[in-house]
C-alpha cells in the first residue's frame, strides 16, 4: 500500500501523505471533494475544507476565486452556510496552493481530517 498512500489508521495516512508528491496530494484531495460532495452533500466539503484548511468565510472565497472558481456562484443555502457548485469544488485545491504558503500541509490535513470517509476497494 505504500505507493497508495493508504493504511489503516489516520496516523500512518498522514505519514505516507507526507511521502507523497504534490501532484497526488493534489488529485487525491480534490477526488475526496468530489467523493464526499456525491455521498454527503457540498456543505459537507466546504464546512470540512474550512475547518481543515483553517479558512474563514472570506478566506475561503478568495482561495476559491483565486483557483479557478467563479466568485458569482459562491453563495449560501437556506440555513445561512457557504456554498459553492459542486463542479468547481476542484477549484479549492489550486486555490489553496496559490493563497498560503502552506498549502500542502493544509491539504494533507483535509485528506486525514476525512480519512474514514475512503472506500478501499
Amino acid at each position: 500500500m505504500g505507493a497508495t498512500g493508504l493504511s489503516a489508521d489516520p496516523t500512518e495516512y498522514r505519514s505516507r501523505l507526507d511521502d507523497q508528491p504534490d501532484a497526488q496530494i493534489d488529485s487525491w484531495a480534490q477526488e475526496m471533494m468530489r467523493d464526499i460532495a456525491i455521498r454527503r452533500g457540498v456543505v459537507r466539503v466546504v464546512e470540512d475544507f474550512q475547518r481543515a484548511a483553517k479558512l474563514n468565510d472570506q478566506e475561503f472565497e478568495r482561495v476559491f476565486a483565486s483557483g479557478g472558481g467563479p466568485p458569482a456562484t459562491v453563495g449560501r443555502d437556506a440555513q445561512g452556510r457557504l456554498m459553492v457548485p459542486a463542479v468547481a469544488l476542484w477549484a479549492l485545491v489550486p486555490g489553496i496552493r496559490a493563497q498560503v504558503g502552506d498549502a500542502r500541509q493544509r491539504l494533507i490535513e483535509y485528506l486525514v481530517a476525512n480519512f474514514h470517509e475512503l472506500v478501499y476497494v
